[in-house]
């Protein structure tokens, strides 16, 4: 049982170490070694556990998204549509200006895989991003009436979701609005509320649009 949980907690270290290397220094820059000694393990730990230095990136890129979704909560399920949307937005602009740990991992290794793509990471992007694709599509769906196109739909929902994750590749010096203030949780409150006002203000501007242009047909 101690070489069970041991291997655990060295597995676990692994991760943590290599998901603090990868977002300093990027894939390329990155080394086993240096990984290796932030966690206190051995080389051979890595291709124990994660067979290389492949493996080991995505593991350590699916640890910071998932620790980072995990931590934004889920709007109750009796909430009209409008407001689990406003639910869902808030609590993602709050993580997203954030300055915890996983907010800042998960934007540094994204910011370094925008800037040098690996492709290691796609699947796995798509199983971990999926999920939460289908819920705000469904969500914009209800919203927009179900004569809404899915084409419409998931267009309205890259435009949201690019508005949220602007912030997180944004950063803070850049929020130039703020005229040196500090950004404080009531500022993060506002710049979330416009971010849904916005969002749901054109959700239904498309879709006077679509109704007119069937009108006209």
């Amino acid at each position: 049982m101690a070489k069970r949980k041991d291997g655990k907690a060295t597995k676990q270290k692994l991760l943590d170490a290599a998901c603090e290397v990868f977002a300093e220094k990027g894939f390329q820059g990155a080394t086993v070694t240096e990984i290796c000694r932030r966690a206190g393990a051995n080389v051979a730990a890595v291709n124990y556990y994660f067979g290389d230095k492949d493996s080991l990136y995505v593991a350590a890129w699916r640890q910071a998204m998932r620790m980072f979704l995990d931590s934004v909560d889920q709007p109750p399920e009796d909430f009209p549509p409008e407001e689990q949307f406003r639910y869902i937005i808030h609590g993602f602009i709050r993580k997203m200006l954030s300055s915890d740990k996983d907010r800042s991992h998960m934007r540094r290794l994204e910011l370094m895989e925008l800037a040098n793509p690996t492709g290691l990471i796609n699947e796995a992007w798509q199983e971990e991003i999926a999920p939460r694709q289908k819920e705000m599509s469904d969500l914009i769906r209800q919203i927009m009436g179900p004569e809404a196109t899915e084409t419409t739909v998931q267009l309205c929902e890259l435009s949201i979701v690019n508005q949220c994750r602007g912030y997180m590749v944004l950063p803070m010096e850049n929020l130039d609005f703020l005229e040196g203030e500090q950004l404080t949780s009531e500022r993060v409150e506002q710049i979330a509320e416009h971010t849904v006002q916005f969002s749901l203000a054109g959700i239904k501007a498309i879709h006077d649009l679509e109704k007119r242009r069937e009108n006209e047909h």
